[in-house]
């Protein structure tokens, strides 16, 4: 069976208008308890976003929900002891550069639920928190917006080397080399804070520069004239001298009168080995956008196809 994007969950390029990022921990009290509540979730879960589809359906454009349920390494162990595990997927150690870190923190479920309206958001996170409440408690919630254009906080447009749509299916999705994950994705959720008075002060040349692209135009620069440590140069990561891609979005958050401002970082692959190799490459290289920014979260997670999800709700997958 050929990669099938209809069988996969919201992994697409897609930032949204209203965006709530959240991962939770199990509490692991109860093994048999939790792996029941998370049964029902995966079959209410779907459920819930077909209703609010409904709820939320507009006459131009229909709803423009999108949910993506993920699983890290740790929960899938304690979940489904007995079960098959996607092939890459792995926990999220820390990245240690020369300068710079990329820490690892604790998460067992990620959700990524994006829409037109922030009711619907609300909705969502607020029916899937009744289900997954009693076995859970929330690690880290973000809330997202889209920005001006939809650039990212820092005032470049965002995902320009993010694959088109029409190719991102080979880069997003699990294919038949891992047939049993077919359709599911390697997620990897990253919280940033800027120094955005820092940043905020530098040229526009300088930020160019930065970034490897013009500001307004988002024409990439030629390579002598990006900083060595530029975003986009540390930022790229090769295999036998081919340039490989994710699905990625940089979605701002803030806190405007208290000064927290940053970027919630979320790449979808069909390779983690590729995202993982990315990072590395920033921590390695110093990526310019480490100058003014610290990390504060990242986790590693597995995004099962909606088919998976069926097998988990009717207890076949374990």
């Amino acid at each position: 069976m050929p990669i099938n994007p209809s069988r996969a969950q919201d992994v697409w390029k897609d930032v949204g208008e209203h965006v709530q990022f959240t991962v939770l921990k199990l509490n692991r009290q109860d093994q048999a308890q939790e792996q029941a509540v998370f049964q029902e979730f995966a079959d209410r879960s779907q459920a819930i976003i077909r209703s609010l589809k409904i709820r939320d359906a507009k006459p131009a454009t229909g709803s423009q929900l999108k949910v993506a349920i993920g699983i890290s390494s740790a929960a899938w162990d304690y979940l489904f002891p007995d079960a098959p595990k996607p092939a890459e997927l792995e926990t999220y150690q820390e990245l240690q550069g020369p300068k710079y870190k990329m820490p690892a923190t604790e998460g067992d479920i990620f959700l990524h639920i994006r829409a037109s309206d922030a009711a619907v958001v609300y909705e969502a996170q607020t029916q899937f928190r009744r289900v997954l409440g009693p076995i859970t408690t929330v690690v880290d919630e973000t809330q997202g917006f889209r920005y001006f254009e939809g650039r990212a906080i820092i005032g470049f447009i965002d995902g320009t080397e993010a694959p088109a749509i029409e190719d991102a299916a080979d880069y997003a999705l699990v294919g038949d080399e891992d047939p049993t994950f077919e359709n599911g994705s390697y997620a990897f959720a990253q919280k940033w804070e800027h120094d955005m008075s820092t940043w905020d002060h530098l040229k526009t040349e300088t930020q160019e520069k930065a970034v490897g692209r013009e500001k307004f135009s988002d024409y990439e620069l030629e390579d002598d004239d990006k900083f060595k440590n530029a975003h986009n140069v540390a930022s790229k990561f090769e295999e036998n001298g081919v340039e490989q891609k994710i699905v990625r979005m940089n979605v701002p958050y803030s806190a405007p009168a208290s000064g927290k401002t940053g970027t919630y970082f979320i790449g979808y692959a069909r390779h983690w080995k590729v995202t993982k190799g990315m990072l590395t490459n920033m921590v390695e290289k110093s990526d310019y956008l480490l100058t003014f920014s610290k990390v504060l979260t990242g986790q590693a997670f597995f995004v099962p196809s909606r088919d998976l999800l069926a097998r988990m709700a009717e207890g076949e997958f374990h």
